[in-house]
């Protein structure tokens, strides 16, 4: 995931801002982290660069 991302994703249940968190990146993406919404109190997480915006009842 690119960091420029966090500029127009929002929270997918409330369309809050997302705070990022990163675990892992390379000089070029994020590999591995979370989003968090504050508003709902919910994480999303970023595996393998892809961030998994899916609401947490429909993740498997």
């Amino acid at each position: 995931m690119k960091k420029d991302l966090m500029d127009i994703l929002a929270c997918p249940i409330c369309k809050g801002d997302l705070v990022l968190n990163i675990s892992k990146e390379d000089e070029k993406e994020i590999i591995s982290g979370t989003l968090y919404c504050s508003k709902c109190d919910e994480y999303f997480p970023i595996e393998d660069g892809i961030p998994n915006m899916l609401p947490p009842d429909l993740r498997e």
